[in-house]
């Protein structure tokens, strides 16, 4: 047997007829650029997420450069982010001008320590950016009190956290990762829980001055064609990938109830594995499966012999970004994240995508134990 890592073609198979419409649909009326579905796209993100604003752009990446720039991340500022993150959510505050300052992850999450963040705040410090990675969601709780006191931005990473939710302070609404802060951003890369066939990606906000100045640099700075208010950028979700995540958008929740089951049923079965450690959900939260993680003694090895039995896996990440030669510049050394660089040599992510079937989980899970027994 052969179980990918991801794959989107079982997907494109069980709703070819609604993509192949879409797209055609699309294709026929020649709007390739901000095209209507771009536009419904948009007011369907707002409709799920719960925020007043969505301003659509080509990628997560550019979604966190724009809205780093627009919460004023600048030279002369620090902004306090994890090391333990893809590099986007740390090279935006940078390209920005600013300088980002880590701090260490929790053990069970993986998502920054809130606890740690009030030691690293100063007079310089301009915002935070935490990252909901994996399933969970950083603690908003603690992370939007601090900013609170001490008049601090917040940037929602959510590239990897569509559908998840934070039941926050007021015990009774759960709200949609990326609305909580100042601006929070999603990226639809195709493996993402919604992914398009392309890049893409959104910009989410409940404040309407920061909205305007996002639907302004995405095209260049222009407040109207030809009117540039601001020198800005090129950065506009294609329409066909509107037409492709509008369709995904219809059928999401399905897609993340199976999640949910594969995450189970992986659970299930290595429970009482005492060679691996699956992360913990912490705080009151709606999880999303978009990876599935494993602490593994002997990682590499483990992740050889998976590949070998034709099993796919990936290594989010091997190396926290403070350890990384672009950061060199910021003055860190091996050590100072003790967690983040624990967790980079453990951490192992199994396959997980709604069309995987039970006897594949089942076959990952056998392999794995195998490696164990050997």
């Amino acid at each position: 047997m052969e179980v990918k890592f991801f794959t989107p073609t079982r997907e494109y198979t069980e709703r070819k007829d609604e993509f192949n419409k879409a797209i055609q649909s699309v294709l026929d009326s020649g709007n390739f650029i901000m095209g209507r579905e771009v536009a419904d796209f948009e007011e369907a993100i707002k409709k799920y997420t719960g925020a007043k604003y969505a301003v659509s752009v080509a990628s997560g990446t550019d979604a966190l450069v724009i809205a780093s720039e627009i919460l004023g991340f600048k030279t002369g500022k620090e902004v306090i982010t994890s090391p333990f993150t893809f590099l986007s959510s740390t090279s935006c505050i940078a390209r920005s001008g600013a300088k980002p300052v880590f701090v260490d992850i929790d053990k069970d999450t993986f998502n920054i320590d809130a606890d740690k963040i009030e030691e690293k705040i100063n007079p310089k410090t301009a915002g935070i950016l935490p990252i909901h990675l994996f399933c969970q969601m950083s603690d908003m709780n603690k992370i939007t009190d601090l900013a609170s006191k001490n008049n601090l931005r917040v940037l929602e990473d959510a590239a990897e956290a569509f559908g998840m939710k934070w039941k926050g302070k007021n015990g009774v609404v759960y709200r949609h990762s990326g609305a909580i802060g100042d601006m929070g951003i999603f990226s639809f890369f195709p493996t993402k829980t919604l992914g398009g066939y392309g890049d893409g990606g959104m910009i989410v906000t409940n404040d309407a001055k920061l909205a305007e100045m996002a639907k302004m640099l995405k095209v260049h700075g222009a407040s109207k064609k030809y009117h540039y208010d601001y020198l800005g950028y090129n950065s506009r979700l294609d329409t066909i990938q509107a037409a492709v995540l509008l369709v995904k958008l219809k059928h999401i929740d399905e897609a993340i109830e199976k999640r949910e089951k594969v995450s189970d049923w992986y659970k299930e079965r290595l429970k009482d594995l005492n060679y691996i450690k699956i992360p913990k959900i912490k705080g009151e939260q709606r999880p999303v499966y978009y990876v599935f993680n494993i602490l593994a003694q002997n990682r590499d090895e483990l992740a050889a012999y998976l590949k070998q039995n034709h099993v796919g896996t990936s290594i989010y990440y091997p190396i926290p970004l403070h350890l990384q030669k672009c950061f060199n510049y910021l003055g860190y050394k091996k050590g100072d994240f003790p967690v983040a660089e624990k967790v980079a040599g453990e951490v192992l992510a199994l396959p997980i995508y709604p069309e995987i079937t039970e006897d594949e989980v089942d076959f990952v899970c056998t392999t794995i134990k195998n490696f164990y027994k050997k």
